[in-house]
């Protein structure tokens, strides 16, 4: 007696889907299986509606091979992709959804270290004495406009010509444009800084090829980091632009957000050259 062939088994444009996803083992984790099913779904949709060709798809597979090759402790190019692509940026929404008046999520980025110096506040970040100074100050709120108290707020940003003191580890003092404050009962914060400016992704590797290939710039528009952790609030990580900065609306990464663009105001015959307030709101954990 002939055994009947479930249809499943065999492979074909009509049924790609259905066929992957029946090889999954029903122990598999429910959440695993759920995401692993979805993105086959898709990942088959896409092929078939541009009717990928093979030498397509060599050119990808070639594409991702040398994104790994030039990854490393120092530079993660898989995460440069995601960026550039947007799915950064809506990974990061999907999961920050706040209320209104609660000051926005943007992207980490990856020039961010866990052992900053901590510093008394109003102290100064920059260490090697260049670019245009600017006092940054504000206060940490919760929803209803009360200030926080013990806020651990950790900012970064780059030099003058563009680039994190991690990049530069025998041109730049370590911490340089670093700091880690802490506030007190009035919720305040101020610390001197250099007003930031804008500077391209790194270029250099496959994700700058593709950015050309689309007749995309590499550019984020200026701007300061900041990660904002206090106990029983949502972390914050999001960052402050520089109004008027001429990449605003084409950001690399698509990390801007309007709510997030600060103000840099001149002051004449100032401590410093800029002077750039701005207030965070927290979110409570629950």
């Amino acid at each position: 007696m002939t055994q009947a062939l479930d249809p499943l088994g065999f492979f074909s444009v009509e049924n790609s889907v259905d066929c992957v996803n029946a090889r999954m083992a029903q122990t598999t984790d429910p959440r695993h299986a759920q995401v692993m099913a979805s993105l086959v779904k898709h990942l088959h949709a896409f092929a078939t509606e541009v009717s990928l060709t093979q030498a397509e798809w060599d050119l990808a597979i070639d594409g991702l091979t040398k994104t790994g090759q030039i990854s490393s402790d120092e530079r993660q190019e898989f995460i440069l992709l995601s960026d550039v692509l947007g799915l950064s940026m809506l990974v990061d929404a999907i999961n920050n959804q706040r209320p209104a008046g609660a000051t926005e999520n943007t992207v980490l980025g990856p020039f961010h270290v866990a052992d900053a110096p901590r510093r008394a506040m109003g102290d100064q970040i920059c260490l090697d004495g260049k670019g245009e100074s600017c006092l940054f100050e504000g206060r940490v709120l919760d929803l209803n406009g009360d200030p926080i108290e013990g806020v651990c707020i950790d900012v970064w940003s780059d030099n003058a010509e563009g680039f994190y003191d991690v990049q530069q580890p025998d041109v730049q003092p370590r911490g340089n444009n670093r700091g880690v404050f802490t506030t007190g009962a009035d919720g305040r914060y101020s610390f001197v800084g250099i007003k930031p400016v804008p500077y391209p992704i790194p270029d250099d590797g496959p994700v700058g090829k593709l950015l050309a290939a689309l007749g995309r710039h590499p550019y984020r528009p200026a701007h300061m980091h900041y990660l904002i952790t206090a106990p029983g609030f949502q972390k914050l990580v999001t960052h402050t632009f520089v109004s008027g900065d001429k990449w605003l609306t084409s950001d690399a990464v698509f990390g801007v957000k309007s709510t997030l663009v600060a103000q840099y105001e001149a002051i004449d015959g100032g401590a410093t050259l800029w002077r750039s307030p701005f207030d965070f709101v927290l979110t409570p954990e629950d």
